[in-house]
């Protein structure tokens, strides 16, 4: 088994997770499925109408993706494409690079910055590495503690489109001030694009209403979960 199916099934047999899939699960039930078709909405949304070029810029969050021995899928390298774009426009004051790996691997921030070098990115670029998180949420947590004061300014979130509203979801629980920045210039609308966001709204279905609902009731762990 690897560490990240590892870390998902510790995340799904977790019994806040279950209390929160169960309350999403009979929300989408109770509904005909109209809740769940309001987050799809939304999330398409955010993946089709995402500016390629934030209006801030200063600091760029760039989240990492699953890279199984190393190896870059397209998804990823989009993602250093446009960090390397943004760079040429306007360069930010700092780029945090986000996203950890499997014992003995390269993290997906240290793949990041690999990338981002053998793109031409200067090699005193200010760049910070975050390597120990594993997924989103975690992201954006360990982000939060290593930028410290840096907080207090807008962050743009540098990822795939699909993967967008999740990011906004998450950053907005933790506090950011936060603008997102879409890594392709357009959403491409096959097969394997439609499943992805049908998983991001199912994903982003359970979280919203898990926290709202762990807000309704006063459950402390619940919330922190995913604060």
């Amino acid at each position: 088994m690897t560490s990240r199916l590892a870390h998902r099934l510790a995340l799904f047999g977790d019994r806040d997770v279950l209390h929160a899939m169960a309350v999403a699960g009979a929300a989408c039930v109770l509904s005909a499925g109209l809740v769940y078709v309001g987050y799809f909405v939304h999330v398409l949304r955010i993946a089709r109408k995402a500016s390629c070029l934030p209006a801030h810029g200063q600091c760029v969050l760039l989240f990492g993706k699953h890279a199984p021995q190393g190896r870059l899928d397209r998804d990823f390298a989009a993602r250093h494409d446009r960090a390397v774009s943004l760079w040429q426009e306007r360069p930010p004051v700092s780029v945090v690079l986000l996203g950890g790996g499997a014992p003995g691997e390269a993290s997906e921030a240290e793949l990041a910055r690999q990338g981002l070098f053998a793109r031409g990115l200067a090699l005193d670029a200010p760049l910070r590495l975050e390597a120990q998180s594993r997924d989103t949420l975690q992201n954006l947590r360990n982000a939060r503690q290593l930028l410290g004061d840096g907080m207090r300014t807008r962050v743009t979130l540098l990822s795939s489109r699909y993967h967008l509203a999740r990011c906004a979801l998450f950053a907005r629980q933790l506090g950011f001030d936060a603008e997102l920045c879409a890594a392709e210039p357009r959403l491409r609308l096959d097969p394997h694009m439609w499943l992805r966001l049908a998983g991001e709204a199912g994903y982003v279905c359970l979280t919203d209403i898990g926290a709202r609902w762990a807000r309704l009731i006063g459950h402390r762990r619940m919330l922190a979960r995913v604060s």
